[in-house]
């Protein structure tokens, strides 16, 4: 896509499964939630479908009514439970240097909550220029065209589509929930295996 000739290089990321494997620290807190609750949570289950809003996997378990105080209630508990226990991405740290080396910035726009989020990144030593939470799918399309971003880096078919809505070039990472095949019928330019390969990815065609 033209976008990607803009002056300055702007890179926006994905969180959840593209820059940190959030699975052990999301599966702890559902544990937690159901513990605290009383209400069964399958989070073996809910760790294979990460990507969309919580509100959108607290929907299979409890009731429409009790879904924001649920969502309160998980977000209250997460930094405690899931943000020690989270690994980068193999590959995150260096992706992000990479944009920087290129003389670039680089942008997370992430569906968790913005809060969290920013710990995750500062937990890890990540340091974004920008960290934009609560959007998803082609809601991301809002920040990504706010910071100029010319490329977007996510895991999820909504990834591709917020991408897309944008205008920018998509680059998907076949580290979370959707395989290749998905990432390629969504409409994604192109899919790397993981983040490793991002740098040499940006050396060769991050300026064309």
């Amino acid at each position: 896509m033209d976008r990607m000739d803009s002056r300055v290089l702007t890179v926006g990321f994905d969180l959840d499964m593209t820059l940190i494997d959030s699975r052990p620290g999301i599966h702890a807190c559902y544990e937690a939630l159901a513990a605290r609750t009383g209400t069964y949570i399958d989070a073996d289950l809910a760790i294979t479908r990460l990507g969309p809003p919580l509100a959108d996997e607290l929907a299979y378990w409890f009731p429409a009514a009790d879904i924001p105080s649920m969502a309160d209630l998980y977000r209250e508990m997460y930094p405690a439970i899931a943000i020690a226990a989270t690994p980068a991405m193999p590959g995150a740290p260096e992706a992000i240097a990479a944009v920087r080396a290129a003389g670039g910035r680089a942008i997370v726009v992430t569906a968790k909550y913005e809060p969290n989020a920013k710990l995750h990144l500062e937990h890890l030593g990540m340091e974004p220029d920008v960290v934009v939470g609560d959007l998803w799918a082609e809601a991301k399309a809002v920040a990504l065209r706010e910071h100029g971003a010319s490329v977007y880096v996510g895991d999820h078919t909504g990834d591709v589509r917020g991408a897309r809505t944008a205008q920018a070039y998509s680059v998907a990472v076949a580290t979370g929930p959707c395989d290749e095949r998905e990432l390629q019928e969504a409409g994604a330019d192109v899919v790397l295996t993981d983040l490793t390969v991002f740098p040499e990815w940006l050396a060769r065609h991050g300026h064309r």
